[in-house]
């Protein structure tokens, strides 16, 4: 029997069905939240509750967190260290660790000559009321967040100095300022799944029209899509930077100008290639974790 545990949310829906896919395939079943493991730097050994970490044979990271925050960084340096004394970890945490904090995450596409939306970087607000003023509209996004969470949009005018102002003082210290691009073909944005770096399925973010962002969070929905040979060779090459990846979604958004890159996804998601292809992704996840362990 393969003891497998999945780093996740205690009754997150997306954790629940990748420990049932996995308990119906190996008979085992262990949800892990960091919250509660203890890591032995002496002995190189981390428990959760009463189980040795180190005496499973893998481990699935679906959610490290709740939200993204800084915190998420440390428990991921628990996976790092267990990883680097030979646990299997699903994805590489290296890779995730980049990911999880957009900055780093984009540096590294930006560097592998990946097209993405304008963005600049600031800490100085009248720096960042220059870039809205050259941007015309922007998009503020927290380094840490998901499902566009504390992101908003922010217009060149006489209100901007104080609106920048104000999302610097909810805890944004550096701020990450995108400018916000027209969508080609509809308000929607692409989720190109790959499942250990090869292509899965794509599904769409369609928004509802009465918001800026597509998320389901304010009304989007998920629809299936076919996108283009060259879409998905970007999105595959986006991915490909972050060696390790087993599971993740690349953000792709058309634009009259062409195809450019959100993000990568540090754990990518179930739902919407369920709802929008008809794709068991954690059934898919499981199978693929079992076969690299053989």
């Amino acid at each position: 029997m393969q003891k497998i545990g999945v780093v996740g949310i205690p009754g997150g829906w997306s954790t629940l069905r990748l420990l049932d896919a996995l308990e119906t395939r190996t008979g085992y079943r262990l949800c892990i939240d960091m919250a509660e493991v203890r890591l032995d730097l002496e002995t190189g050994k981390a428990y959760y509750k009463d189980t040795d970490l180190t005496t499973l044979d893998g481990l699935i990271v679906k959610k490290i967190a709740p939200s993204y925050t800084p915190n998420a960084l440390d428990r991921m340096e628990i996976l790092r260290f267990l990883h680097s004394g030979g646990l299997p970890v699903f994805s590489d945490p290296d890779s995730i660790y980049r990911l999880i904090d957009r900055l780093s995450g984009t540096a590294v596409l930006r560097r592998g000559g990946i097209p993405m939306p304008p963005t600049e970087i600031t800490e100085d607000i009248e720096e960042a009321v220059a870039i809205v003023a050259r941007f015309g509209r922007a998009v503020f996004k927290p380094l840490y967040s998901s499902k566009a969470r504390g992101m908003t949009v922010i217009e060149d005018g006489p209100e901007a100095h104080e609106e920048i102002a104000d999302f610097k003082a909810a805890g944004n210290q550096v701020m990450y300022i995108q400018q916000m691009v027209s969508h080609a073909g509809g308000h929607h944005d692409l989720g190109v799944s790959f499942l250990g770096g090869k292509y899965l399925a794509t599904y769409a973010r369609q928004g509802s029209g009465n918001s800026w962002d597509t998320t389901t969070r304010t009304g989007g929905r998920y629809v299936s899509r076919d996108p283009s040979p060259e879409i998905i060779a970007l999105a595959h090459k986006a991915q490909s930077l972050f060696p390790g990846m087993a599971f993740t979604c690349v953000d792709v958004v058309e634009t009259p100008a062409g195809a450019a890159i959100y993000e990568v996804s540090a754990f990518g998601g179930f739902r919407g290639l369920l709802d929008a292809c008809n794709i068991d992704a954690a059934a898919a996840y499981a199978d693929y974790v079992l076969e690299q362990l053989r």
